[in-house]
This record gives C-alpha cells, structure tokens and sequence, in this order.
C-alpha cells in the first residue's frame, strides 16, 4: 500500500498537510464543545444570567460552525488527492500493460487487467478519499479526548476503557474474519468479467449454437458465488454498527447510571461537581466512542483495498519478459534472417519450433506453408519479438531483434494479423493509424486502398475515406475488414511485409488482384506470407514448408513438387496437377 502511495505528487502531499492541519483544528473545535456545554451546565446550576449562557451558547455554535466548516475544506482537499492518485495510478497501469508481451498478458489474463485498472484502483482511491479524514482525525480525537477526561472520576473513566476494549475485540475477531474472504471476492470478480467478455465477445457463437441458457447458467454460478462471497462479507461487516451503536448507548447509559448513584451518595457540596463532571464525561467518552467508530469505518475499507493495491502493484512490479534494446538501424537493409531457431512456449515442455534456418532479401517474397499447428504463425511472430526465440537468433537487416529498440524494430515492419481488428473511428484514422517515421499522406492512403482492393466498397461510401467504423470493424464484413487491415500496413511503406494468413478471408479473384498490385507496390519490400491456400504463395521466390515446427522443404513451387512430400499433398489437395504446373 505505502509502494502506492509513493505515486502522489507534490501538489497532493501539500494538500495532505493542509488537510491534516484542518482536521487537527476541527478536532479542536469538536472537544471545546463539552465544555461549553458544562460552563452552561454550572451556570444553569449557580443561577447564572442569561446574558453569560447566551454567551457560551454563542461560543458552542461558533465552534460547530467552525468544524463544519474545516469538515468542507478537508473533504474537498482528500477528494482532490484521491482523484489524482486515481489519475495517475490508472495512468501507469495502462502504460505498464502496453509494454506487455503476448506473454505477460496471457499470464494475468484481459478480464483480470481490466479489474485491475478500474475496479482496484478506484477501491484504493476510496480508501484515500475517506481515509485522509478518518485515519487521522480519530487517533487525534481519542486521544485529545481521553487526556481531557484523564484523572477526573475514576468510575467514569473504567466504563469508558471497558468500551474501548470491547470494542477492539470486537473489531480484531471481525477483521480476522472478513479479511482473507475479500482476496476471493476479487479473485471471482475477475472470473465474472472474464464470462461476460466471453459472452459478449462471441454473442454470435452463442446464438449459432443455441447457448444462451448455457451462458446464463455459467454466468448465474459465478454471479451467485460472487455474491454469497460478498454477503457474507457484508453481514460480518454489517454487526459492526449496531454493535458500535449499542456499546456508545450502553456506555452512556452506564455513565448516567453512575452518576446518579454517586450524585445520591454525595454531600451536597460534591454533587455539582459530580453532576458536571458526568455531562462532559459522557460527551468525551462518545468523542472516544465516535473515533473508535471512525476507525472501524477504516477497517471496513482498508482490507479490500488492501487486496486491491497488491494487485494493482503485480502489474506495476512485473518485469517486462521483453527488454527492450538500444540499436535503431541495422547494417542491411529489409533482410530477415532466421538462425537455428527454436521456440517453446512459456510453462510448455514441448518446442513448437525447432531448428529452423533461413533468410529473406530484400525485394523477395518467402512463403510458408503447413499443417494446422506446424508452427507457421509462431515462425513469424518472433520477428517483431511478440515472443522471443527459446534458442538461436533472429535477425531484422544483419542485427539480433532482441538489440533492436522496439520502436524501431516496429518501424521496420507492416504487420497484418490473421484475425483483423479495426478501431472505433474513420476508415482513414485506421489506416492512418499508430506513429510512423514516414507522414501518411492522402496519396499513402489512397494508394493503400487501391492496392488492398477495398477501393471497390469505400468508394460506394458516402464519406468515403471518413466514413465511420465501429470498434472491432461490428460494420463491415470480414474481407471488408482484411482489406483496410492490409491498407493499414501497406500506408506505413515498411521494408519488411508480414501476412498471417491474411488473405484467407478473401474470395479467389480479390485475392489474385491483390497480390499483383500488392508485387509492383512493395517491389523494393521483402514480403513474408504465411498461407493455407497454394494459390495464394505459388510464385513466391521462397517457400518454407512447415512439419511439427521442423522444416522439411525450401525452394520454388515446382522444386517442391519434386522434392518435398509434404508440399505436393498439400498441394494436390487444393488443385490438381494441370493448375498446379
């Protein structure tokens, strides 16, 4: 928790101590209360004038006014402070989560992530918010209290430590209770945002296959686990307050009681003294009671949040798996090149890739091809270090990507990925989209949609290039999609092309067009394909053919229908020999 709070700025600690020095007043204005009260007391008692009971009457709403007042300042200063802790906590956690690696993420999982940003960053801020007020002003207030009743009755004094320590009991068997059960509320909360992103994320599965009441029924068992954890929680936190309530009653009582036998048994001289003494006992004793009751409002608090900033603090504390290095520009130009690489997945025992060797010149265009599974889309996926290779090197224009800074490294590349996302905005901010060396001009962008082939939809558009988009690309189709994705890498005019198997979702005849404007546009540009399709990569100047992570050819389309078995049943499968030669 105190890691957190090292994230307050200047301004906020300033804040901090004005706010302490306003509560210290208001403590101070709240304790001259009761003796106001008890001059009122004695002067009622002696046959005072009104004149001097209005006068003390005066004092006591001066000094309430005065305390409400300070009350305002404070809670606008510790609102203010938990605001901007807020800030800049979410700030730093969204920050640290976009250096993640594909690793990290898949580690804490996007449900878990999410909770974390919100939901456990805005418990902490609460707990600043009404802990600011609460933490300091009630030991300043008991003990100011209990000094000012200190040594006065002696009777009057154990009740009042009785309650006290009644009360710590209570609160210590509460806490023990409750404490550990608020790490399993958040533990489910995340397994609850995990089903609903599920749901939501694929509601037309569900609907295709009927699975509504199957998602409901998980989302009820979760749900109804959440919430059983959570009442419990609330019922164990719930005694609390009529507990605080009966034992401040009790104690009022009990002074009263008190000091109506003690005023009973005494001369008449003590009487008034005793009489005094128990209406400022009882007010000290409930500032006492109250500040006990301030603080358990503390502990209903502080353990959740005290889970939530050890979560908060897991993501800000993870090492990245990928470091970033220091090198801009290589000593080639558009080559990759692969080094007896291997690769196996964090925690897995088996290598997904093994042993592969090859390089890419600029200006070339290398396929690769396979089974499902045979490590196609892995192979590429170590060179922009979405991963990094278990063994061997990879290297982007002569240098180890693990040297490169991922910046430039990123520069280097026009990635498309097999699935592709669009983001909520115009066709032309997600082409035009992510920071590039090169000024995306409107010539870029239009080039990029003539050479995708989705000029032929976005040209029927009434906006056309500033037609609207919805998050995840809800309005398009598809191969709508593909397209302004492969626009997006191709407006960037990189030195190395990576397609993961992205012009599956193309029909035949886009997927030819493509490919031959996509062969005069990026001549200079080395272009990696992974694909399904033998259509798609037969003139290719390289093919890779992939087997369980291993390599088990390399060469040109007919070379490979001579030498490499794999290939030609791959091959035979789609087309038949005539198309194939």
């Amino acid at each position: 928790m105190l890691k957190l709070f090292k994230n307050l700025g200047k301004k906020e600690y300033l804040y901090m101590f004005i706010s302490i020095a306003f509560i210290v007043i208001q403590v101070l204005l709240d304790l001259k209360l009761p003796d106001y009260m008890s001059n009122i007391t004695t002067l009622v008692q002696t046959g005072g004038s009104s004149q001097d009971i209005l006068i003390q009457g005066v004092y006591m709403l001066s000094c309430a006014f005065g305390s409400l007042l300070t009350s305002i300042i404070v809670g606008y200063l510790a609102t203010y402070i938990a605001s901007k802790f807020g800030e800049t906590i979410r700030g730093k956690v969204y920050r640290k989560i976009l250096g993640f690696s594909t690793e990290e993420i898949k580690d804490f999982s996007v449900s878990s992530l999410i909770t974390r940003t919100t939901n456990d960053v805005g418990q902490v801020q609460m707990l600043i918010s009404f802990g600011l007020q609460a933490l300091i002003k009630a030991p300043i207030m008991a003990v100011m209290a209990i000094t000012k009743i200190a040594g006065k009755n002696m009777s009057f004094s154990m009740l009042t430590f009785a309650a006290v320590v009644l009360l710590l009991m209570l609160i210590i068997v509460i806490v023990f209770i409750v404490i550990p059960r608020f790490k399993i509320v958040q533990k489910l909360t995340d397994n609850l945002n995990r089903i609903t992103r599920e749901n939501l994320t694929g509601i037309r599965v569900v609907r295709a296959f009927n699975a509504d009441i199957y998602q409901k029924d998980k989302f009820n068992a979760a749900n109804n686990k959440l919430t059983n954890t959570i009442t419990f929680n609330q019922r164990v936190m719930g005694i609390m307050s009529p507990s605080m309530s009966l034992v401040m009653t009790s104690l009022t009582l009990a002074i009263y009681v008190v000091g109506s036998i003690l005023i009973n048994e005494a001369n008449i001289m003590d009487k008034l003294t005793i009489f005094s003494d128990m209406v400022v006992f009882s007010s000290y004793a409930m500032q006492v009671v109250m500040s006990f009751m301030m603080l358990v409002m503390i502990f209903l608090i502080y353990p959740r949040a005290s889970v939530s900033a050890k979560r908060v603090l897991e993501v800000l504390e993870t090492e990245f798996s990928i470091k970033d290095g220091s090198i801009k520009n290589g000593k080639e130009v558009g080559t990759v090149e692969f080094r007896n690489v291997s690769f196996k997945y964090p925690d897995a025992d088996e290598y997904m890739i093994k042993n592969v060797s090859f390089k890419a010149n600029k200006g070339e265009t290398i396929a690769f091809i396979g089974g499902t599974g045979s490590g196609k889309s892995t192979l590429i996926n170590l060179i922009p270090r979405f991963y990094d290779a278990t063994d061997g090197s990879v290297l982007v224009d002569g240098v180890d990507v693990k040297k490169y800074k991922l910046e430039a490294l990123h520069e280097k590349i026009g990635y498309v990925s097999q699935k592709a996302f669009m983001f909520k905005g115009t066709i032309k901010e997600n082409i035009n989209y992510g920071k590039s060396s090169l000024e995306i001009t409107s010539k870029n962008i239009q080039d990029a949609i003539r050479v995708s082939q989705a000029e032929e939809f976005v040209s029927k558009l009434d906006k056309k290039v500033d037609s609207f988009i919805a998050r995840g690309g809800t309005n398009v189709s598809g191969g709508q999609k593909q397209r302004l994705s492969i626009a997006r890498a191709i407006a960037r005019c990189p030195e190395i092309y990576i397609f993961d198997d992205t012009f599956s979702a193309l029909d035949y005849k886009t997927d030819l067009n493509l490919r031959k404007d996509l062969k005069k546009y990026t001549k200079d540009a080395t272009t990696l394909i992974v694909a399904q399709r033998i259509g798609t990569i037969i003139h290719a100047d390289k093919i890779i053919v992939l087997e369980n992570g291993e390599v088990v050819g390399v060469g040109r389309h007919k070379e490979l229908l001579e030498t490499c078995q794999v290939y030609k049943e791959i091959a035979t499968s789609q087309l038949d020999m005539e198309e194939l030669k």
